[in-house]
């Protein structure tokens, strides 16, 4: 029998009509437009069912509220079908596919986020190559996570950064190999553990939380961080230099460290695209960690977020929440 595959348009230029204003979401535009599109039909497709989401979302509109509708729009039809496809824009992307990766415990099926920079109506689009592999791919590859697909590479999707405005390869996992290629063959380059069948798929809640990014820079004032952590934070993430250095600066160090003592998670990310955050490797790095800064290791910065807000919405004990940070929960962190 035919593998059935969900498909959730969300939003997103995969799905746009071109007007007079330049292209705008039109509700039903993406089924009419699939409809005529005979390789969706092949018999080597899976059969698959389109949702459009009312009102269309942008994706820099997109939220932890979205996030949980559509957690919960693939757990109320988990059971009916065989993989799931969420179109999406690709601004915020990587963001929903981080959160929906901690959001699903004991996932059995293949969740594929994809989307184009060129609307799959055009004749130019990225978009029909994106859908048309992520339905093959859910229904005869189906690898049991939460993935990304984007110019014929599927990633991890808490694995992934955008790093193309206007590349059709808009997406890159820097630490992490693509799970598979789509070339002349399927390529699978990792060997991947299986939910067992009896254990029941979880979802869990994200809520909004109060979380800010700094961008360390040469000749930052400490009065801009310790104003920016006298707001009621939950948590800050520091975009710091190479391995996860920054000034050596004592006011600096000292208002970290009381923050830390308050309570507010402060965790070191780097600014480098490649590679993880290596607090003992330099003493400008070590002094982040004796002021009570923690490693984001090799996570991207979406992910770090998401992370943040799915343990902060856990109602976890502080010193849980902070080991549970720096554990692996998702593949998300070598």
């Amino acid at each position: 029998m035919k593998k059935r595959i969900y498909i959730a348009y969300t939003g997103g230029t995969i799905g746009m009509k071109p007007s007079a204003s330049g292209f705008v979401p039109v509700d039903g535009y993406l089924t009419e437009t699939i409809a005529n599109m005979p390789d969706f039909f092949h018999d080597d497709m899976p059969e698959f069912e389109i949702n459009e989401y009312s009102p269309l979302i942008d994706s820099a509109n997109v939220s932890p509220e979205v996030w949980q509708f559509i957690a919960q729009d693939i757990q109320a039809r988990y059971d009916d079908f065989d993989g799931f496809i969420v179109l999406h824009g690709t601004d915020t992307m990587s963001y929903t596919a981080s959160a929906l990766s901690f959001m699903f415990e004991n996932l059995s099926k293949p969740i594929i986020i994809t989307g184009s920079q060129i609307p799959l109506s055009q004749l130019r689009t990225d978009g029909r190559i994106n859908l048309l592999n992520s339905l093959y791919i859910a229904a005869h590859y189906p690898i049991n996570e939460v993935c990304l697909f984007f110019n014929n590479q599927l990633f991890r999707g808490n694995r992934t950064t955008k790093q193309y405005a206007d590349g059709f390869d808009a997406f890159v996992s820097p630490n992490v190999a693509p799970l598979v290629e789509a070339g002349i063959e399927i390529k699978k380059f990792s060997k991947l553990p299986t939910v067992a069948p009896t254990e029941k798929l979880e979802v869990r809640s994200i809520e909004v939380q109060s979380i800010a990014i700094l961008h360390m820079f040469p000749g930052l004032n400490w009065e801009v961080l310790d104003n920016l952590l006298k707001s009621p934070l939950q948590a800050l993430v520091l975009l710091t230099y190479g391995v996860g250095n920054a000034q050596q600066d004592a006011q600096l160090l000292e208002t970290l460290k009381r923050a830390s003592e308050r309570g507010i998670i402060i965790v070191n990310c780097s600014q480098c695209l490649k590679g993880a955050v290596n607090m003992q490797g330099y003493a400008t790095g070590h002094a982040l960690s004796e002021a009570g800064v923690i490693s984001g290791g090799d996570m991207t910065t979406e992910t770090v977020i998401a992370k943040l807000y799915y343990l902060l919405s856990q109602s976890l004990p502080h010193a849980q929440l902070i080991e549970l940070f720096q554990t692996d929960l998702r593949g998300e962190l070598s």
